[in-house]
Order: structure tokens, then C-alpha cells, then sequence
């Protein structure tokens, strides 16, 4: 029981941090300035649905993918804790991540996936991150990081919804701090991908 409630935080600080539902407020607003409430809202739930769609199939069928393509779990944790750290690093360093954000905006609801759901929501990075969890693990490992996405994606989907009042109530600074916060705990995570990918391969011991 204490290792599936270690486990579940560990997923949830994961998701939080790649994810970043306060801190991608800003970018929602800027994408849908000139809609109404309404509108928003249908966009939020598209790109939070679809999102949710994406990653749920990568966490169900990920293993196969790995079997269809030949890929090794020591070579995928190695791999996505670098490319994980590499966002949180550029978190770190105030740049909004390449990985997570594209530099074209559309102009109507179609934003809603692209680039919303993908790849802002349903990145690399986040796919990278849910697989990490369910590589090697049980179903009750699936079960889990499949529900905390979901809770994910929920707290996301009302932090775009009633994005206008979050930012007024905590201010643009406090976004700042909070996404520096998450850059850091990303690169924690990223490099612990990484020694795990190696201890692996090395056979020196078991990972989670």
C-alpha cells in the first residue's frame, strides 16, 4: 500500500510538472483572446478530451509499440529522462519550451489540436513521461497513472476554462515562479530517467 501511494505521487508531481496546468494559462489565453466564454469553453474540452484520447493509448499500448519498433526499456528511460530534462531546463532558463509549444498559432476552434492538444497538452514530453511510468510495471501502475492523467487533464481543462479569474487571482509573476519550480522538479525527474536507463542496462538493479 505505502509503495502505490509513493508511486501515485511520484505520477502525480510527473504530470503536474510536464504538464503545467497554471502555467499554460497564458498561452491558452493567447491563443483564444478574441473568443468568447463559450467558444473557450468548447475549446478547452476538445483539447483536454483529445489530449486525454492520446495519452491513455500510449499508456495501453505501449508496450507493443515498443515490441512493433524494437525498443528497449533501458534505451526509452535513457532517451526520455534527456529529453524530459531538456524541457525542464528550458523552463529553468524562462523559455517556453520547443518541445511543447509551436510558433503557429491558428486562428479558429481547430486550435483546439493543434497546437493545444498537440503538442502543448499530448507533447514528447508528456507521452515520454506517462510510458515511464508503465514501462516494467503492473496493471495497478496502469490503473493509477491512467487516472491521475485523467485528474490531470481535468484540473486542466477548468485552469483553461476559468483561466481570465486564475490569472487575475495569483498574477503573471507568481506563473513565473511556479513554472521555474516545475522546470526544476522536470530536470529531478528527467535525470532520474537517466540512472535508471543506465542502472538497467547494466543489470545493478531493479527499477520502478
Amino acid at each position: 500500500m505505502n509503495h502505490l501511494l509513493s508511486f501515485s505521487l511520484t505520477v502525480f508531481m510527473g504530470f503536474f510538472a510536464i504538464m503545467n496546468p497554471i502555467t499554460n494559462i497564458p498561452i491558452f489565453l493567447s491563443l483564444t483572446d478574441e473568443a468568447d466564454f463559450p467558444t473557450r469553453k468548447r475549446i478547452a474540452k476538445s483539447a483536454t478530451f483529445t489530449a486525454l484520447i492520446i495519452v491513455l493509448a500510449f499508456i495501453i499500448i505501449g508496450k507493443y509499440i515498443f515490441m512493433a519498433f524494437g525498443l528497449t526499456i533501458p534505451g526509452f528511460k535513457i532517451a526520455g529522462g534527456i529529453l524530459v530534462f531538456y524541457v525542464g531546463f528550458e523552463m529553468l532558463q524562462s523559455k517556453k519550451s520547443t518541445i511543447h509549444h509551436s510558433d503557429k498559432i491558428a486562428i479558429d476552434e481547430g486550435m483546439a489540436i493543434s497546437p493545444l492538444a498537440i503538442p502543448i497538452l499530448a507533447g514528447p514530453g508528456t507521452i515520454v513521461t506517462a510510458m515511464n511510468y508503465v514501462t516494467q510495471s503492473n496493471i495497478w501502475h496502469m490503473i493509477i497513472t491512467s487516472v491521475i492523467f485523467g485528474v490531470m487533464i481535468l484540473l486542466t481543462y477548468l485552469a483553461f476554462v476559468y483561466s481570465d479569474y486564475i490569472l487575475r487571482l495569483v498574477g503573471h509573476k507568481i506563473i513565473v515562479v511556479m513554472s521555474k519550480i516545475m522546470g526544476l522538479i522536470l530536470g529531478i525527474i528527467g535525470a532520474n530517467m537517466v540512472t535508471e536507463g543506465i542502472r538497467i542496462a547494466f543489470h545493478l538493479g531493479g527499477a520502478s
